[in-house]
């Protein structure tokens, strides 16, 4: 997108709309709207007056705010004013200055859109298939229209934009009303059934008319010559210029530039561009999903209606049926005939069967079972709910376990120590368990800067080297390896 001056310009024409006396400008707004499309394009105060004051709304309305409110409107850009003096009778008539007033362009377009919005909900939207006839039509005369004039040229080019224009807008407006949330709100209804079908066969007839229109329209583009087509846009681009204009200056280049752009959307919508899909393919896929969404609705409110009726009847039914079979055998095909699948899913695989016999039949061997779990990330088993069950004494038992384990280790590490003295240098072979805590409560003392910790059931101990190049090999039964000659003295 392009930014230009005009995009960032306030639309001052549009504050009438919705500012305080909104009332009363938009009433006068349409009154001279109104008188417009009678080609009664200038209108007095009075006769402004006149109008609004039939309106019982306008009781209390006075001539003073009649003439402040076509002042403020005329100074907001909504009407062109110019002075009349063909009835001036005299000096003081002319400097009291009476106006004519007119609608300004840009408020005419403003009023078509505030009554397109008003009857909004009352016109709606809907799919043409006339339009995509009408249009290959057109198209088809593409070669006969371009050796014509540039008037007859130039009202060919104007009905088939209008055509193109109206069929893209009707389709938007149309499938923006199925996506809203109100038309999903009205599907998850049951009223919707009573309108599934009208409007399935609305969609598909569209579908129909779109998928045979777009391939002849493709088909019939790609014959179309470029000279032909550069032919058009100049005639057509020579009537626009040759059109006069007060107070507009247009250029002939930009006016080809629209043209020229105007024909490609069309060739894009419906040939595509590059290789690339089709708006028309878009709308193809996109109707599809429609119908493919109305019918999942349809399917499960049905299902939901289903889901309500009694079934006694038909278990009584089946409970007669498998009553009347002859033996086993026979029962098993009534069951695969009412519970089986149409093309049932074989699993193959190594699984281990109870006998290698090949008259061994599937209902005469043990099921074999296989647990799936769905292949997402976000899976987790179900924990199995149970009641709170007392495990007091289990856990006195362990608890009893690890004190008696604990005491135990005490006794042995004990044993190492002599006079309140752990020296590495004068220890036995050990376990590794054992090395493992005399080497914690070292990491543990040296980590300090006093050098001193406690162990774990609270005893204070400090670090000492009394040598600092003297080193002790320590055997442990898994291994030695040399290490300073620490020694832990305990207080």
């Amino acid at each position: 997108m392009k930014v230009n001056e005009k995009l960032i310009r306030p639309v001052h024409e549009a504050k009438y709309l919705d500012v305080e006396n909104s009332d009363r400008y938009r009433s006068i707004a349409r009154l001279f709207y109104l008188n417009y499309e009678k080609l009664k394009y200038w209108m007095y105060q009075e006769e402004v007056y006149a109008e609004l004051t039939e309106d019982p709304y306008f009781a209390d309305y006075t001539m003073e705010q009649c003439q402040q409110d076509l002042e403020t409107l005329s100074a907001w850009g909504n009407l062109a004013t110019i002075q009349d003096t063909r009835r001036v009778a005299s000096i003081e008539e002319f400097k009291n200055k009476k106006f004519r007033y007119q609608l300004t362009e840009t408020t005419v377009e403003i009023e078509r859109m505030v009554i397109r919005l008003e009857n909004l909900l009352i016109e709606g939207a809907s799919l043409e298939p006339t339009l995509l006839e009408r249009l290959r039509m057109s198209l088809g005369k593409t070669g006969e229209i371009g050796e014509m004039d540039k008037e007859k040229i130039y009202g060919w080019w104007s009905d088939l934009n209008n055509d193109f224009i109206r069929l893209n807008q009707n389709y938007q407006d149309y499938m923006r009303e199925l996506n809203s949330v109100k038309a999903e709100e009205m599907m998850k209804t049951k009223a919707f059934l009573v309108f599934k079908d009208r409007l399935t066969e609305y969609l598909r007839t569209f579908v129909k008319s779109l998928q045979v229109n777009v391939t002849a329209i493709e088909q019939i583009m790609k014959r179309i010559p470029e000279e032909t087509v550069v032919r058009i846009l100049e005639q057509v681009t020579a009537y626009e210029m040759s059109i006069p204009r007060i107070e507009v200056q247009v250029e002939e280049q930009q006016i080809y530039e629209k043209m020229k752009g105007r024909w490609e959307n069309i060739q894009k919508w419906f040939a595509g561009t590059g290789g690339g899909e089709s708006e028309a393919m878009k709308v193809f896929d996109t109707t599809n999903e429609v119908i493919r969404k109305i019918t999942r609705y349809a399917s499960r409110l049905s299902e939901q209606n289903n889901s309500a009726a009694s079934r006694r009847e038909e278990y009584r039914k089946l409970a007669s049926m498998f009553a009347g079979c002859r033996d086993m055998g026979e029962a098993h095909k009534l069951s695969a005939v009412v519970f089986g699948v149409e093309k049932p899913l074989h699993l193959r695989g190594d699984f281990a069967r109870s006998t290698e016999s090949i008259n061994s039949g599937v209902f005469e061997e043990p099921p074999h079972e296989i647990l799936l779990q769905p292949r997402v990330r976000t899976y987790r088993e179900k924990s199995k709910r149970c009641g709170i069950r007392d495990s007091t004494w289990e856990k006195e038992e362990v608890r009893q376990a690890m004190l008696a384990r604990l005491e135990e280790e005490r006794r042995l590490l004990e044993s190492y120590i002599r006079e309140g003295r752990l020296d590495f240098a004068s220890l036995p072979e050990i376990e590794p368990q054992i090395r493992d805590v005399f080497l914690t409560w070292l990491s543990k003392g040296l980590e300090n800067k006093a050098h001193r910790a406690k162990t774990e059931d609270g005893q204070a101990f400090s670090i000492l080297l009394e040598d600092q190049e003297k080193t002790c090999i320590l055997k442990c039964t898994d291994g030695t390896f040399r290490m300073p000659a620490y020694t832990i003295v305990f207080e």
